[in-house]
């Protein structure tokens, strides 16, 4: 009578078919989108997302007469009352997530919670109301985030200088500024490759230790 073979190891012996690995989960980045109110902050997360991006828009009513102000934005018909959310998978390691902030004073409560995990942020001017945009560069800065600012140029009003705009929201040098379109796919890219060469040139001169 044959001796039946052991279970480890002996020729002819059974073997546990190896269960396949896992493929490793993509690292995540949180990137914000912040400005005032109707500068563009929706616009650029639907031109760069590569899916359709979640949008949390209402359209504006006699309610919000004297609350927002619509100075230079006459036109406009609706606003972000919670958040844009977009995403774009650089490579099957590394995907973007972009969050657009509300523009409008009353919803700035909301930035605190957004903020959380973000690595760094994009804001976006409009020439013909800078000072929509100083709450923004001013977030950031207190919060020691790092961000690029985005002058958008969609409506071909500009007659200023990059030199008398960036003291006109008294950036620090370091802080990179482009001027474009915001509803231009390449914009949006040259945006998020100028914030990611910011944050690598800070991680390089950041103290060890």
């Amino acid at each position: 009578m044959a001796t039946p073979h052991a279970a480890t190891g002996a020729p002819g012996a059974a073997t546990s078919p190896t269960s396949p690995t896992a493929p490793a989960a993509p690292a995540a980045v949180k990137i914000l989108i912040a400005g005032g109110f109707g500068v563009g902050k929706t616009t650029l997360v639907g031109s760069v997302s590569e899916v359709t991006p979640l949008r949390t828009e209402e359209y504006l009513t006699r309610a919000s007469v004297g609350v927002d102000d619509l100075s230079g934005v006459d036109q406009k018909d609706t606003t972000t009352v919670a958040l844009d959310f977009g995403r774009i998978t650089v490579s099957p390691e590394l995907v973007v997530y972009l969050f657009g902030t509300p523009g409008q004073e009353r919803f700035w409560f909301m930035w605190n919670d957004l903020v959380n995990g973000a690595l760094g942020g994009i804001v976006i001017a409009d020439t013909r109301r800078l000072e929509s945009s100083f709450a923004s560069i001013d977030f950031f800065e207190s919060r020691g985030i790092p961000f690029v600012v985005a002058i958008n140029c969609f409506h071909n009003t500009n007659t200023r200088t990059p030199d008398e705009i960036r003291a006109a929201l008294d950036l620090d040098p370091q802080v990179p500024m482009l001027l474009g379109d915001v509803r231009e796919r390449v914009f949006g890219r040259d945006l998020l490759l100028a914030l990611v060469d910011h944050l690598m040139e800070l991680a390089s001169v950041a103290p060890v230790g």
